[in-house]
């Protein structure tokens, strides 16, 4: 007998799993800086905090500011998502025991942006980029008593071609360690050589003597699984060390060790300790994973020897509701849905991603790209995408300070990330193409009176000696796009060369003739599939992948054909908010596989199809009248345009998960599956046996007359046991509420879904209604949504009017300790409640 575990049930293996992990880091002392902060929101960006007066609004740390607001048509920027900016005051009083023999350094992972730090009156400095990692050595500033000051300055609303999010909205931290210690980023491992039966590790490991007298010390290495067994335990050094730093490599040779992967991602921990007269000072531990990657020109990806091809989707940082301050069970919930999918990687996008998410996929088994800029030295038009055609205030971006901090950025991101087993490849840049007028020209597609083509699904007009000719006369007077590519690939491969280099192309068949890819290991192609064969056939030596592709299947077909393509990123994985200029109500740009309330669409059913091994059917129905299909005599449904679905883009058309028309209206069924017959069922009663190899884009279809009842599409043959259905259902009458947990931590949180049910006890998803939530106990309210991209209720709210009939609230557990419970209501609905124990 087959036990079956379901998704809710994987969801909380995992969650066990990740909290007997060990952290990423972690120093002689690092306290959870993250609690009991203080905020208010100003618009005088030249206000002190020395005169500010106005009372202060208590929070926790990770903070958006934004979201928490009504979502705004009038002072609103849709490239940013409609919601407000402003200036943000931080606050937080501390104590600390004054230690001679200590450093203290204030660690932050991400600040949105333009911010400014004051600890007991004394600036400690500035930081521009809103998602690189940065920190302070406070050691000098502090006092018994302690008041931390932050400003951020995010008053340019349309700053991003995305939801940036605004304030400190991932974690801090305060370290504190012996002066004789090893530093913040301090330790690197290294696998360069695995194979099942030995790995070769490299041991990097910094020590920083903070003292005025050389220091003599022991320091030892201890390799240990997550279990904490110690696998492999190094004889002590003993060291003399100067004041200042040095740098100590370590040669392991680590017998059948368990290499890290996607199926089984094995984590294992590098424990340092600095021991001084018989006392460890210092400790310092460290998540690795052992593994190996390779890119080859011909064949693809290797991950530990064995090729796979990648299956990946591209995010952004916010999560819906909550923004860019993602709780990290809101990321597990996420990940698990795609893991479900089959995929099997990220591509973070378009800048460095937080230490917690890297932390997770490290742990649940996802490759990763991490991607520094998405601006070089020209800026984007964060409204109109591609080449700037605003110059206002309210859109300056990064490009105005890259020239001055692009490389202590990257630095900084490589630095803290490099440890993480999970990242396969730093991407210098996204789409950077777009802001060279020279290379936009020189493609032949623009500007060109004699070609009449689309650029996304034509070969180049011009030769590559031809597109040459022309770049070299048009960039006379810019920037040489190679030159600032082949400085940040330098900067990037000397902290870490284990790993490619690689950047989004937009128009490659440019960068390949004026130096840009040069300096890449590795080309990613975005919208380019059609320029494979010719990449491959011109540039034979250059392995290439799509790191950006449309979500629909002939994007994956194109590089399943194809072994020389490593494999796609998708856009994107989920809807996201922002980049929708001028399109209110749309506050969320649709094109994600999965909501923003994390509710599958079509796309992730047919990349489900795609990507797993399983049978697997999903249907969907439309009125035929607002479709494109024709019936032929034989009863085959066929698009009017046979060849449509090979140029399909972002979006995919409006699909019904319900059975409810009117009497014998002609209704299109669509089934998804990757079963290759199906037969489909109204009322016990057989349509019909159809072949998957009968529909070009893998969507079987019937047109059918509607009649009440329960429409099933059931496999044929080996996969009898696998089918779908729907039931026409009723008017809602009641309320059914589930969690994916029913006992909570202080600061864990759970994800709330109610759904309509008939009288029946069919779910309702043709209609909608208001519902309203009430908390008793210790849970807060992070807001509600129903996954809608035109929702521009503010999340902030107890009530939410439903999309197909669903709806989400996500709730955090307060110090509470006892019984909480969540009642949800309606109007001519009977209501629901489910019980959470706080611990």
């Amino acid at each position: 007998m087959k036990k079956i575990i379901t998704l809710n049930q994987v969801f909380i293996i995992m969650l066990l799993i990740i909290a007997h992990l060990p952290s990423i880091s972690q120093n002689i002392l690092q306290s959870d800086f993250n609690g009991h902060w203080e905020f208010q929101l100003d618009s005088d960006s030249s206000a002190n905090y020395m005169t500010k007066k106005t009372e202060w609004k208590k929070i926790d740390i990770p903070h958006d500011w934004s979201v928490g607001l009504p979502f705004d048509s009038i002072n609103g920027e849709g490239c940013t998502g409609y919601l407000p900016s402003g200036i943000g005051w931080y606050r937080k009083h501390f104590t600390y025991s004054l230690n001679p023999n200590n450093k203290v350094y204030l660690y932050f992972d991400g600040v949105y942006n333009h911010s400014e730090y004051w600890l007991n009156g004394q600036k400690l400095g500035y930081h521009n980029y809103g998602y690189s990692p940065f920190y302070f050595d406070v050691t000098s500033y502090l006092q018994k008593d302690n008041q931390l000051v932050v400003k951020v300055n995010r008053t340019r609303g349309a700053d991003s071609r995305w939801y940036t999010g605004s304030g400190i909205y991932r974690k801090v931290k305060l370290i504190i360690t012996d002066r004789l210690h090893i530093p913040i980023w301090g330790t690197f491992v290294t696998t360069p050589q695995v194979t099942k039966e030995q790995a070769h590790l490299n041991i990097k490991i910094e020590v920083s003597n903070q003292y005025d007298v050389e220091k003599t010390f022991d320091l030892e290495l201890k390799i240990k699984k997550t279990n904490s067994e110690v696998v492999e335990l190094m004889e002590k050094q003993k060291i003399t060390i100067q004041p200042g730093s040095s740098l100590y490599t370590f040669e392991v040779l680590l017998k059948n060790p368990k290499l890290w992967s996607i199926q089984e991602p094995s984590l294992y921990e590098l424990e340092t300790s600095i021991e001084n007269q018989g006392v460890i000072v210092s400790s310092h531990r460290e998540s690795f994973g052992i593994r190996s990657i390779k890119f080859d020109a011909d064949k693809g990806f290797f991950l530990n020897g064995e090729r796979v091809k990648i299956k990946g989707v591209c995010i952004h940082h916010d999560a819906g509701l909550v923004g860019a301050a993602v709780p990290d069970e809101v990321w597990i919930r996420r990940l698990v849905l795609l893991k479900d999918m089959g995929c099997n990687a990220i591509r973070v996008s378009h800048n460095p991603a937080s230490e917690d998410f890297l932390k997770l996929c490290d742990e649940l088994g996802f490759l990763v790209q991490d991607e520094f800029f998405d601006e070089w030295n020209y800026p984007k038009d964060k409204r109109l995408n591609c080449w700037e055609q605003h110059n206002d205030y309210d859109s300056r971006g990064y490009a105005e300070h890259f020239a001055i901090y692009a490389q202590k950025d990257l630095e900084s991101t490589i630095l803290a990330h490099r440890n993480h087993p999970s990242i396969i490849q730093w991407s210098i840049g996204n789409e950077i193409e777009w802001t060279y007028p020279s290379i936009r020209k020189a493609t032949g597609f623009f500007d060109n009176m004699s070609w009449d083509g689309n650029y996304f699904w034509s070969q180049p007009p011009y030769s590559p000696e031809k597109i040459k000719e022309e770049y070299l006369a048009l960039s006379v007077n810019e920037i040489p796009i190679q030159e600032t590519a082949s400085q940040l690939a330098k900067w990037t491969r000397d902290i870490d060369k284990s790993r490619p280099v690689i950047a989004n192309c937009i128009l490659p068949s440019v960068s390949f003739v004026n130096g840009y890819t040069d300096q890449l290991d590795v080309v990613g192609f975005s919208y380019r599939r059609v320029m494979y064969d010719y990449a491959h056939k011109l540039y034979p030596e250059k392995p290439i992948m799509g790191t950006e592709c449309l979500p629909q299947w002939h994007e994956w077909k194109a590089a399943e054909e194809r072994d020389f393509v490593a494999g796609v990123f998708l856009w994107t994985g989920f809807d996201h908010m922002g980049e929708v200029h001028n399109s209110w109500p749309s506050k969320t740009s649709p094109v994600g596989l999965i909501d923003q309330a994390g509710f599958p669409k079509s796309g992730y059913h047919m990349y489900k199809s795609l990507w797993t091994n399983k049978p697997y059917i999903h249907i969907e129905t439309q009125l035929k009248d607002s479709m494109e299909y024709l019936v032929t005599p034989a009863g085959t449904v066929l698009d009017q345009n046979p060849e449509a679905w090979d140029e399909k883009i972002w979006y995919w058309p409006k699909r019904n998960e319900h059975w409810n028309y009117k009497s014998k209206d002609s209704v299109l069924v669509e089934v998804i599956s990757n079963c290759e017959l199906v037969e489909l069922f109204l009322n016990n009663k057989s349509l019909g046996i159809k072949k998957l190899s009968e529909f070009p884009d893998r969507k079987y279809k019937w047109i059918i007359p509607f009649y009440k009842g329960t429409i099933e599409a059931k496999g044929v043959g080996k996969n009898e046991n696998t089918s779908a259905s729907l039931t026409t259902s009723g008017t809602p009458s009641k309320i059914i509420i589930s969690t994916d947990k029913t006992a909570l931590k202080e600061g864990e949180v759970a994800h709330i879904i109610v759904q309509l049910y008939d009288n029946n006890g069919n779910e309702v998803r043709h209609l909608n209604r208001l519902v309203n939530f009430e908390i008793k106990g210790g849970l807060r309210n992070l807001g509600v949504d129903n996954g809608h991209y035109q929702n521009v209720q503010a999340y902030n709210s107890n009530s939410i009017t439903t999309s197909n009939g669903r709806a989400l609230m996500i709730v955090k557990a307060t110090d509470f300790v006892g019984e909480s419970s969540i009642h949800v209501y309606g109007e001519g609905l009977k209501g629901s409640m489910i019980k959470i124990q706080n611990k």
